[in-house]
């Protein structure tokens, strides 16, 4: 019966709200009660990082040693030609957002400001069970993915995942905590062995690792996370959490039947 308060209130709130220790805890509310309802197991785990597009423009993406902008007086969106000019990550930094890095899906691809987002999923019901943001670079994957894995899956018999995580480090760090590393074998030098890829459960693990696909697809399309529209990994952080938590509550109500039910 209380009066609803001013719309304004939100506004003033937003930053207390909108950060990622307070999206975390939320997104943590959320999976215990996937837990409660024993929709999260502590066996079968895959994980996976993709992309997200960083809210900055090739045009910021400036040699860092570079005293005033090019073209002064030209205007603050002037015509830049990038021809023939070496651009890295190493040399370069964006003026717009410092921490995003210029990063590619693959050799076919173009190169965009990037940062990277990672999803550690229940392999049994398809659910998020932990979330991490990080720069985009060669190795942030298989490190967010340890951290993932120390912090939420520590119980964890098996986890699926890529060939960009066919490392001998990644592979033994895993063995370590007691999880057999389910990565997709590289066709040369890989790490695992018959040991590891002669099992059924391997097989299956390989089959079940490809669904992260549809987390991210949600993420992007339905969540709107294909491109950012902040800056900087602290602000993203907590859309992405907040996203993670809402796909699960879906997810929850599709193996609840909740929307079969309401349908009815």
């Amino acid at each position: 019966d209380e009066a609803v308060w001013d719309h304004s209130t939100f506004s003033h709130n937003r930053e207390r709200l909108f950060n990622a220790g307070m999206a975390r805890a939320f997104f943590e509310r959320v999976r215990m009660i996937a837990e409660w309802q024993d929709l999260v197991s502590d066996e079968h785990f895959s994980v996976e990082g993709t992309l997200i597009e960083a809210w900055a423009s090739h045009k910021s993406f400036r040699p860092k040693d570079e005293q005033e902008p090019p073209n002064p007086g030209v205007g603050r969106n002037a015509e830049v030609d990038f021809k023939g000019e070496k651009r890295c990550n190493d040399t370069h930094v964006s003026t717009t957002d410092p921490e995003a890095r210029m990063a590619r899906k693959s050799d076919n691809t173009a190169a965009k400001l990037c940062h990277m987002g990672h999803v550690l999923m229940d392999n049994r019901t398809a659910l998020v069970v932990d979330v991490e943001l990080t720069e985009a670079n060669g190795t942030a994957e298989r490190e967010a993915a340890l951290r993932m894995l120390k912090r939420s899956a520590r119980r964890a018999r098996s986890l699926g995942a890529d060939k960009n995580y066919d490392t001998a480090d990644f592979v033994r760090a895993c063995r370590t905590l007691g999880t057999t590393a389910h990565v997709a074998a590289k066709k040369s030098a890989s790490a695992l062995d018959r040991r590891t890829t002669r099992h059924e459960t391997y097989r299956v693990s390989q089959r079940i690792r490809k669904r992260i696909e549809e987390v991210f697809g949600w993420l992007k399309t339905v969540g709107g996370l294909r491109k950012s529209r902040y800056i900087g990994r602290a602000r993203i952080a907590a859309p992405l959490l907040l996203r993670c938590a809402t796909y699960n509550l879906v997810r929850i109500g599709s193996l609840n039947g909740w929307w079969d039910a309401r349908h009815s």
